[in-house]
């Protein structure tokens, strides 16, 4: 049995004392935290495949931290992010969480606020890892089918009867039958409705029905 694995709370800002703060509250409470002053750092440590969310400051050197949350998209590294601020507005709020923060708190907030806040993080970020585990494993059933059975599920899913399947595509209806029963197996879908929400999360492009 794989063990629990420990989130990592990670903390970003340039002021030394209110990092050590973060990161005491943080590891009070059983959790693992890391500490950088500059984004970049961040960015250069290794990766982990842990549980974790970013503690990030607005004013940062070199980049600030919504721009920062905008370089963390552009490169494709999903983490919740909690924003602290000793200088924040009301626009500056608004766009931190229109672009997806979990929670813009201005300095100074108090611990159980942040500790609430990094819980939600995680739990954010959690489920968005077992939603991807999962599309990953769906994936690789899809990967399994050959070619015809690919197409058969696409139209399948379109709703073609089997009779209208075997005629597009130039076999029998027995034929058809079968790569159909193959489809079911390997992708582990005991229903048309199940097959029609895995390609849903597989984000197929179906075949239009003439």
């Amino acid at each position: 049995m794989k063990p629990a694995t420990l989130p990592t709370v990670f903390i970003i800002d340039d002021d030394r004392g209110m990092r050590q703060a973060v990161q005491d509250l943080v590891e009070s409470v059983g959790l693992r935290a890391e500490s950088f002053g500059t984004g970049q750092e961040f960015l250069s440590r290794q990766p982990s495949s842990d549980p974790s969310c970013l503690v990030l400051d607005v004013r940062l050197p070199q980049m600030s931290g919504l721009d920062f949350q905008r370089r963390l998209t552009e490169i494709g590294m999903q983490i919740p992010i909690i924003f602290i601020t000793a200088h924040g507005d009301v626009p500056m709020s608004v766009r931190a969480l229109k672009s997806g923060a979990v929670e813009f708190l201005t300095k100074p907030f108090r611990d159980q606020d942040l500790l609430d806040a990094i819980q939600q993080a995680l739990q954010r970020d959690r489920a968005a890892r077992e939603q991807q585990a999962e599309v990953n494993e769906l994936h690789g059933r899809y990967q399994a089918l050959t070619a015809r059975e690919r197409q058969v599920m696409g139209l399948v899913v379109s709703g073609m009867q089997n009779k209208q399947i075997a005629s597009e595509i130039g076999v029998s209806e027995a034929t058809v039958k079968i790569h159909r029963g193959n489809v079911m197996q390997k992708m582990e879908a005991e229903s048309l409705i199940e097959l029609v929400r895995i390609t849903d999360k597989l984000k197929l492009v179906l075949p239009k029905l003439r």
